[in-house]
């Protein structure tokens, strides 16, 4: 007898693979006629998704007039550095930060007032979290949050942030 989680991740399993296994087969096959399964595994999803669509135009006025903050305000002098950063950032580490932050690479049609969550409407947003020495930013990718604690100095906060987004797909607390 199977129980409801088991028939659950069952049902899942059949309506989200089994079912459309010769979908999957077909598109596979045109795909890796064009890049070779083998140059495939090579890459990570978000390193496929880039290299896929490209390195976007990051607007920095758009996403930073569409950002709310929990616990901090757009007067924090840690959210003053946050955005003289972001500023001086090239587009390669813009995208990074957006893919970490958001789990996608791209700026949805109609900028970053249109963001979606896992639940729905979403904007981006940077939380307050306690300050230890060494903690890195973190982020909840499914409600577009950044988790940035309150650095001491920009020179912190970006040696922080570029940790975080050279290493945040491997997982991570401290470093």
């Amino acid at each position: 007898m199977y129980s409801k989680t088991e028939y659950a991740q069952l049902v899942t399993e059949l309506r989200m693979t089994r079912a459309i296994q010769p979908q999957i087969n077909s598109f596979l096959s045109g795909f890796h006629q064009y890049i070779p399964q083998s140059l495939i595994q090579m890459f990570d999803e978000y390193e496929l998704e880039l290299m896929l669509s490209g390195i976007p135009e990051i607007d920095i006025s758009d996403w930073e007039n569409h950002t709310e903050y929990n616990g901090y305000d757009r007067q924090s002098s840690v959210i003053q550095w946050f955005w003289e950063i972001v500023e001086d950032f090239s587009q390669e580490n813009r995208v990074l930060l957006l893919q970490f932050t958001t789990g996608s690479s791209r700026v949805p049609f109609g900028g970053f007032a249109k963001f979606v969550g896992g639940g729905g409407p979403q904007h981006f947003t940077i939380a307050i979290v306690p300050y230890k020495e060494h903690t890195l930013p973190t982020a909840s990718t499914c409600i577009n949050m950044l988790k940035m604690p309150e650095y001491k100095s920009k020179t912190e906060l970006h040696n922080r942030l570029m940790v975080a987004l050279q290493c945040g797909n491997q997982g991570y607390a401290f470093a």
